[in-house]
C-alpha cells in the first residue's frame, strides 16, 4: 500500500564542492541487500536485511569515482562479491572480508563485472580503457601476475555493460562499436565493428533467441546476430525518443523506457 517500512542514513556527509556522490544500483542476492558508496573519501560495502535495513556487516574501501554494482559469483562452492574500480576486488559473502585484488582499470568505473565458468570481467572505459578476465582461485594483490588471463584496451566500454552468452563475451562501446570475444581466451570474432549509422550508447545490450537488442540515445534499436559473424537484423526506429536506460524482456515482451515513454513491445497474442 506504499506505507514506509523503513530507512537508513548511512552517515555520508558529501564536502561542499561536491555536487553529487557516485550511485550505483542495489544488488539482491538470496534475500540480501549488497550495495556500496564510493566516493572521494569515507567509501564502505555494506550487507544489509531487506526486512529491516539492520546492517550484517560492513567493509571500509578506498576507490573513487565507482559507479559499477557489486556481482556475485562462486567459485569451489563459495560465494564472492566483486566490485570493480581502479582496483578490482572480491570480497567473502558471508563476512565481507577482502579476498583478492587486481589494480589495472581507471576512474568512473560503470560497467558491471560478469563470470564465465572461473573467469571474471571487468572493465573501464574513461582514463584508462581495459577489459581484463581475471580468474578466481587467488588471493592477495594479484596485479601482474597470471591470475590476469587476458586483457585488452581496444573495445572497452564506459558506459553500457558487458553480454555474456555461449561462451561469447559481447561488449558495446559509447560511440557505437560492436565487439564479440571469445569469453576463455579473448581472441575476437569481431572487434569494434560501427553499426550502420553514428550512435550513442549508455543503455546495456541484451540479448533473447539469438539476437542482441541495442537501444541507442539517438532514436534507433538495432538487432544484431549473436554469434561468431557480425550481421545487422534490423533497425527499429522510435521518432524523437532517446533510451539511456537498458532494455528488459520478460515472457516475450521487450521494455523500452526512453527519456520521456515507457513501451512494450510483443507479438499481438501477448
Amino acid at each position: 500500500d506504499g506505507t514506509l517500512l523503513w530507512e537508513k542514513d548511512f552517515g555520508i556527509r558529501l564536502r561542499m564542492d561536491m555536487q553529487f556522490g557516485e550511485g550505483t544500483a542495489v544488488t539482491f542476492h538470496d534475500g540480501l541487500l549488497i550495495l556500496h558508496f564510493d566516493h572521494l573519501e569515507g567509501g564502505f560495502l555494506v550487507m544489509l536485511d531487506p526486512e529491516t535495513g539492520r546492517e550484517i556487516w560492513r567493509t571500509d574501501r578506498e576507490e573513487r569515482f565507482n559507479w559499477a554494482e557489486p556481482y556475485v559469483v562462486e567459485h569451489d562452492g563459495k560465494r564472492q562479491i566483486v566490485v570493480n574500480g581502479l582496483t578490482v576486488r572480491g570480497y567473502d559473502f558471508e563476512t565481507g572480508a577482502p579476498i583478492w585484488e587486481v589494480e589495472g582499470l581507471g576512474e568512473n568505473t560503470i560497467p558491471q563485472p560478469l563470470q564465465h565458468e572461473d573467469l571474471v570481467f571487468a572493465m573501464s572505459g574513461h582514463t584508462v580503457k581495459n577489459i581484463m578476465a581475471i580468474r578466481l582461485g587467488r588471493t592477495g594483490v594479484l596485479t601482474g601476475t597470471d591470475a590476469v588471463a587476458w586483457s585488452t584496451p581496444r573495445g572497452a566500454p564506459y558506459t553500457p555493460s558487458p553480454l555474456l552468452h555461449d561462451g561469447r563475451l559481447y561488449v558495446l562501446t559509447d560511440n557505437g562499436q560492436l565487439s564479440a570475444f571469445e569469453a576463455e581466451t579473448g581472441e575476437p570474432f569481431y572487434r569494434q565493428v560501427r553499426l550502420p549509422k553514428p550512435y550513442n550508447f549508455k543503455a546495456s545490450p541484451v540479448g533473447a533467441n539469438g539476437k542482441l537488442y541495442l537501444a541507442s540515445e539517438n532514436e534507433d534499436v538495432v538487432v544484431v546476430r549473436m554469434g561468431d559473424r557480425f550481421e545487422v537484423l534490423a533497425t527499429n526506429t522510435l521518432t524523437e525518443q532517446s533510451f539511456i536506460a537498458s532494455p528488459i524482456i520478460v515472457d516475450g515482451d521487450i521494455y523500452l523506457r526512453s527519456r520521456t515513454h515507457l513501451f512494450r513491445i510483443g507479438s499481438p497474442e501477448s
